[in-house]
């Protein structure tokens, strides 16, 4: 097992082979993708992968990543923080008629080259598991804009309905 800085490339059929497991902690902006949905970049993933090889004797991989991140609101357009968390769970495959014939409990990860960049591998993953539309529980709206002298003219302003009001007021009374 190894427990530290994260490896760059991997190859994940020689790592099965061993029952190699990794885990460490990345940072966000590593993640060239998966921060580009982010508005800020700052913060670290957890990962922790193993590498095994199943009854059907498939090299898989399986493992999780997760960390806390910030997204834009939709309501407010402020940061707001977003718990994420990755499940994988993949199986080597080196052409694409391989990954058509893969149960359905396994996602395919095509190996063309020996290497595979480490972080790839739970990348799409992080992306998935990302909201939709992420906002606050309790996020407070700004309704008026401008400053507060604009606001109070046009709450000083007198109601050009109301004349309308007492025309109605007297035929009423009639």
């Amino acid at each position: 097992m190894s427990n530290g800085p994260l490896p760059k490339k991997v190859d994940p059929r020689k790592l099965a082979e061993r029952n190699a497991e990794i885990s460490g902690s990345a940072k966000v902006a590593e993640f060239t993708r998966f921060a580009s949905f982010l508005c800020s970049d700052s913060g670290s993933i957890d990962v922790a992968l193993a590498f095994s090889i199943d009854q059907q004797h498939l090299r898989t991989v399986t493992g999780t990543a997760s960390g806390h991140v910030f997204m834009t609101c939709q309501r407010c357009l402020e940061p707001v923080a977003v718990d994420v968390k990755a499940e994988a769970n993949l199986a080597v495959v080196l052409n694409e008629e391989q990954a058509k014939n893969l149960p359905g409990h396994y996602d395919p990860l095509l190996v063309e080259d020996e290497d595979v960049e480490f972080l790839s591998l739970i990348e799409d993953e992080l992306i998935l598991s990302l909201p939709s539309v992420p906002y606050h529980d309790d996020c407070t709206i700004q309704t008026s804009f401008g400053d507060a002298e604009t606001i109070q003219n046009q709450q000083d302003k007198p109601n050009p309905f109301s004349v309308l009001a007492e025309l109605k007021k007297t035929a009423d009374k009639s």
